[in-house]
């Protein structure tokens, strides 16, 4: 059954909307080249946080619009978007690492793919510092090791490889069942089109 709830901004915690709502002054600034790791790590972490968080957002915003508006101002509701927040980050972290990996495995000739695994070990440290819920650190960590058993570093990057994130973002959103049915096609490209950005602006920070 679905529940009916009132959105207040006020709700939403500052730290959510910085990436969100300061993505259009970054975009006009020039674009450090990735040269090492740790730049790596910080793309990774950044364009996981805003792409997830401006989809998730957009998409509650959409949904808030309709006739068949979701109102919140409970408590359970808004501790549903904080889980389907840090739940939907996790997955996007997972892909981004993977597709960047791949594509410098591919285009460069990069051998250290086990370097993925530090990267998204390490985010993830920092993000419990940042109350990252435990649980979800956890199951993140069991999931990004059963893929990275399974992935093919010189195909991934070209074979649908934000699919798992967008399938995150359709699964985890705390919208009515009945209503994210009708919405499945336009969720999961919503994020795949906020994927294909980051792609093209990886391509040409890592272009020698």
């Amino acid at each position: 059954m679905a529940l009916k709830y009132r959105f207040n901004l006020k709700d939403i915690k500052l730290q959510d909307f910085k990436v969100y709502l300061l993505a259009m002054f970054k975009g006009i600034l020039p674009k450090k080249k990735i040269k090492n790791i740790e730049d790596l790590e910080e793309f990774i972490q950044q364009k996981s946080a805003w792409v997830s968080q401006v989809t998730l957002y957009n998409y509650l915003k959409t949904r808030m619009g309709t006739k068949w508006v979701l109102h919140f101002d409970d408590e359970i509701f808004l501790k549903s978007i904080n889980t389907a927040k840090w739940n939907i980050y996790a997955i996007s972290l997972q892909d981004l690492s993977f597709y960047t990996i791949s594509y410098l495995n591919v285009f460069y000739n990069y051998k250290e793919t086990g370097k993925s695994s530090e990267i998204y070990n390490a985010i993830l440290n920092k993000e419990l510092e940042n109350g990252m819920p435990k649980e979800i650190v956890d199951e993140a960590r069991i999931s990004f090791k059963n893929r990275l058993e399974k992935i093919k570093w010189d195909d991934y990057y070209k074979s649908l490889p934000f699919n798992e994130s967008a399938l995150a973002l359709y699964n985890w959103a705390p919208i009515a069942n009945e209503l994210k049915t009708l919405d499945r096609k336009i969720v999961l490209n919503s994020m795949i089109l906020k994927w294909d950005n980051i792609k093209e602006e990886f391509s040409k920070r890592v272009k020698i």
